[in-house]
Order: C-alpha cells, then structure tokens, then sequence
C-alpha cells in the first residue's frame, strides 16, 4: 500500500489577516471598486476611436492626459487624507467622478483631453486609500498576507475590467460605456464613504495632526522603493503590449485572452504564495527576480502554448512584487504622512504602466516582439541593481548598531565585575570598593 503524501499549506497568516476587524469587507469591496477604474482606459480609448472617429494617436493623447494628471493627484490627495480624513476627499473626488464622466461624452476633442488631465488630477484615490486602510487595520507583522490578499484582488479585477469594457463598447456603443464606466465610479465613492475605512490604527494618534517634515521619511530607501514601484509596472505594462505583438506576428491574435488570463493567474498563484511565507522578500530581490523571467519570454516567438508556459516564471512574481512595495511604503511613512506616502506610491505605479506600454511598442517597431521583452526586462534589471547599494548600507548599518547593542550589556557586566560587593559602613551607609 503506497504510503499517504500529505500536502500542507500555511493558511495561518491569512487567517489571522481575515480575522482583522474590517479588513474583509475592505478587500470586497476593493474587487468590485476597483473593476470600473481598470475599465476607464479602454472606454476612452473605444470612444475616441468610434464615436470622435479619430486615430490612435488622439485616444492616447486622452489617456496620457488622465495618467498625469492622477500620477500629479494622487500625493496631493493623499496628503489632503492625512490632514483632514478621509471622507471629505471622498466627497470632492466622487463628485469631480460625477461631473467628468456625465459630461466626456458631450465634450469637443479639445476640451475632452483637459478635462481628463483634471479628472485624473481629481481622480478618486481608491487604490491609495485601500492600501493606507491595510496599513491602519494591520500591525506589521500582519501586512505582508494583508497586502498579498490586496494585489490579488487588484488582479481579480483587472481580469473583469477590461473584457466588461470591450464588451459593453463592441455590444452596444462606446458612449453607453463611458456613462456605465463613471456609474460605477461614482458608486464606488459612495460605498467606499459609506464604509469610512480607518486611515489610523487604534493605537495611532487621531484627528488632524501636523505633518511631520517631508526630510525625515522622504529618504533614499523610500525612494528606492518607489523606483521599484515604478520599474515593475513599466516591466508589466512592457509585457502586455509585447505579447499581443508577438501573438500578432504569429498569426494567433485570438489567443490573447488566453495567454493573457494565464499570466494573470500565476500572478494571483505568486500572490498567495507570497502572503504565506514567513519571511519577508526585498522587493528589489523580487523585481530583479520579476526583470530576469521576464528578459527572455520572447524566445517562446509567437506560438501560443510556448508564450503561456514562457509567462507563469514571471507572472508569478508580478503581485509579490507590488504587495512588498506597498508593504514597505506603509512601514518607511510615519502615521502623519502615511496617506501622502501611498499616494506616491500610486504615482509610482501609475506612471510606470504609462512608461511601459509605449517603450515596448516603439521598441517592437523598430525590431521585433522579443525585444519588447528584452528591453523592458533589461531596464527593471538596472534598477533593481541601482537600488541594492542602498539596500546593503542600510543592511550594514543595522548589522552595526546591532552589534553595538550587544556589546553594550557586555561592556556594563564588565563594568560591574571589576567592583567589590557592597558592604555596610560605619553608620549603615552602602560602601563600594574596588579590588
């Protein structure tokens, strides 16, 4: 009889995440919020082209608008949460939600693009303030599976989103899709407010509070952070517009929603993994790990079944890649900062997707789909490596001060060593003398 092989999976710090006060309904509600913000791209994009009946250039210029203006946003909002909470920025995004999706489908070209700078200027914070919640909900040594539950989710929805997109706009029209893409925005305001997430954790100071001084957590390793923030959603932005090259060039265009539903399942499979280990992983270490599987995906050429099996390396570092930044964002930012610091993060985030995209298309134009790999890959490389000398000074300053604090308790044993016992004097007092 063959002997039982048992498979064990540590669900412990999931569990212990999931059982934080308020922390699932937080991560249901980020599923389904966030499901028409991953949407809004694609429905200006569709509009544009159809309904404005102009090129591709004009849908981008579009997008790029919007892209700036939150990668602008975002901070600034950020800081207006720290100062003054978070619902009356809710009440002013949601309502800046309002007027801008009511109105784009009515506006000229012209005024349509600086209304999407201004609408993203103005853009609802949903990821920043989901992940400063984690941060408020979550002691630290819970944040890790809490924010691997939260890229898992961001994955989630970026599955929905886009297909509903492309759905509603080829089903029925591009103009009933941007009015149903601002619907659910402006429904996600509503719930997120009605929800009032903490921003603070109960054992953090409450109700207005000075910012600290952007010197004291602005510093090289918080930028460091960010720049990995960055690389990585510029390697994964490289890397969804070189598969559809790669699967166009190969004549297998209808295998995109395939390949591309693959790559996001290892993503979600890393996640998890992630959020179960014990111990945390640099995010320079995962993003050089991302960068490396990433580099040679192209050899796969454009056969379906060889890009899927080319994809899970990478695919499964990509949500443990943005879970570590996000966790290490919300453990470098002081609680009077905390909202600003997400805020860059999403920045970060954000205008790496918007670097990606267009390097890897002008790279691909000039050579081949492989090398939009390449040169994507190859970049988030670079920057992991520019990151490490700072991640090793600060690794041997810690090992430094460590040692110093060891040898301080041996230094007073031996302080104390070289005294006698006390003994009592003439009139009772206690007597110290030295041998």
């Amino acid at each position: 009889m063959a002997p039982e092989v048992r498979t064990n999976v540590n669900l412990k710090p999931y569990r212990q995440a999931l059982a934080l006060p308020g922390l699932r309904p937080l991560l249901l509600v980020s599923v389904l919020a966030r499901i028409p913000f991953t949407a809004t791209s694609l429905a200006l994009t569709f509009y544009v082209l159809l309904e404005l009946e102009r090129g591709y250039g004009a849908a981008g210029l579009v997008g790029a608008a919007m892209t700036v203006g939150a990668a602008l946003g975002a901070p600034l909002l950020g800081r207006l949460v720290d100062r003054y909470g978070l619902r009356p920025v809710l009440a002013l995004t949601t309502v800046a939600e309002a007027v801008f999706w009511s109105t784009a489908a009515v506006l000229p070209y012209p005024v349509l693009v600086g209304a999407a700078f201004l609408g993203g200027l103005l853009n609802l914070p949903l990821f920043s303030v989901i992940r400063q919640s984690i941060a408020a909900m979550a002691p630290p040594d819970q944040r890790r599976p809490a924010y691997a539950l939260d890229s898992m989710s961001v994955e989630l929805s970026f599955m929905i989103g886009p297909a509903l997109a492309v759905a509603l706009a080829t089903s029925f029209s591009p103009h009933l899709t941007l009015y149903a893409v601002g619907a659910g925005i402006v429904g996600s305001g509503i719930t997120l407010f009605l929800l009032n997430p903490p921003t603070r954790g109960s054992d953090e100071p409450t109700g207005p509070v000075g910012p600290p001084s952007r010197r004291a957590w602005l510093t090289p390793r918080l930028f460091g952070v960010l720049a990995v923030s960055t690389a990585c959603t510029l390697v994964l932005g490289g890397t969804d517009v070189s598969v559809v090259a790669a699967l166009r060039d190969g004549g297998e265009v209808r295998w995109t929603g395939l390949v591309l539903t693959v790559w996001a399942v290892a993503s979600l499979v890393g996640g998890f993994a992630y959020g179960a280990l014990t111990r945390p992983v640099p995010p320079w270490v995962l993003l050089a790990g991302l960068s490396l599987t990433t580099i040679p995906i192209g050899l796969g050429g454009g056969t379906w079944w060889l890009l899927c099996l080319a994809l899970v390396p990478a695919g499964l570092l990509c949500a443990p890649t943005i879970a570590a930044t996000a966790d290490t964002v919300s453990r470098l930012a002081p609680v009077g900062a905390r909202g600003e610091a997400m805020g860059l993060h999403g920045s970060a985030i954000t205008v790496g997707v918007a670097l990606g995209a267009p390097l890897a298309g002008a790279v691909i134009d000039h050579t081949v789909a492989g090398w939009g790999f390449a040169v994507t890959g190859l970049i988030g490389l670079l920057v992991a490596l520019a990151v490490l000398p700072t991640e090793l000074r600060r690794r041997r300053i810690a090992a430094d001060h460590a040692a110093a604090e060891r040898a301080a308790p041996e230094q007073t044993a031996g302080d104390d060593r070289k005294q006698s016992p006390t003994v009592g004097g003439p009139n009772g007092e206690l007597v110290g003398t030295e041998h």
